[in-house]
């Protein structure tokens, strides 16, 4: 079974999302602050971290980001303020691969967990995962291994999270397509509605890493008014 460490000041609001994630069969870890939380996952590391946003003492930015740089394959789903726009996006461009607004469905945080889960430890097991993306996707010196969920750019292996890698695959799968933003969300996140920002604040990560020059992007581009195209090398 997995394991998922929740990471809450709000002991009700905690033992409510600890009891839904029960009985999904996974088990539950908790931890009520940041320090407690990276304590947590370096005693025993968890196969996914649960992390509200406003926590006492370390914020959950902070933690998202110090955890990052431990662990930066462990998947995070942040809890966020409803309205907090900045907050989110904050809290993706430090490297958490989901987030759910409060309140929430204690449902829906079951079904994103579940999501994230899924695609980080088997792509194969994932009914979402498209069939027709190949499992070893090779674009000039950037090689995709959809199985091992790894990928190595010019010999050296890059550091991706869940969803950067989802949206990786997805758009090397469609060269020269120009995809909408909204199509990539329900593509690559599963999701029918949210935040479009989510795919802004991933596509940025993603040239970081990818680009020779992140501002003036050669692989990943800008559609400008639609959304973005993969251009595959020459």
């Amino acid at each position: 079974m997995s394991t998922v460490l929740v990471v809450d000041d709000d002991e009700d609001v905690g033992d409510v999302v600890a009891a839904y994630l029960r009985r999904a069969g996974l088990v539950v870890r908790r931890a009520a602050d940041g320090i407690d939380a990276l304590q947590a996952v370096i005693a025993d590391r968890p196969d996914i971290v649960v992390l509200d946003l406003m926590l006492p003492g370390i914020d959950g930015l902070e933690v998202c980001r110090r955890l990052r740089q431990r662990s930066p394959g462990l998947p995070i789903v942040m809890l966020t303020a409803r309205g907090e726009e900045d907050d989110r996006i904050r809290g993706l461009e430090v490297g958490a691969d989901d987030y759910v607004t409060k309140p929430f469905s204690p449902r829906e945080l079951v079904l994103r967990v579940q999501s994230v889960l899924r695609r980080s430890v088997s792509p194969a097991a994932d009914l979402s995962a498209p069939a027709e993306l190949p499992d070893i996707a090779v674009d000039g010196d950037l090689v995709i291994d959809r199985r091992a969920r790894r990928v190595h750019l010019a010999g050296s292996e890059l550091s991706l999270t869940v969803r950067e890698f989802d949206l990786l695959s997805w758009l090397v799968a469609h060269p020269g397509d120009a995809l909408r933003r909204d199509d990539l969300m329900r593509d690559v996140w599963g999701w029918d509605f949210g935040d479009p920002s989510t795919v802004t604040v991933h596509v940025s990560r993603l040239r970081d890493k990818i680009e020779h020059d992140p501002a003036a992007p050669r692989r990943l581009v800008t559609v400008f008014g639609v959304g973005y195209r993969w251009d595959a090398a020459p």
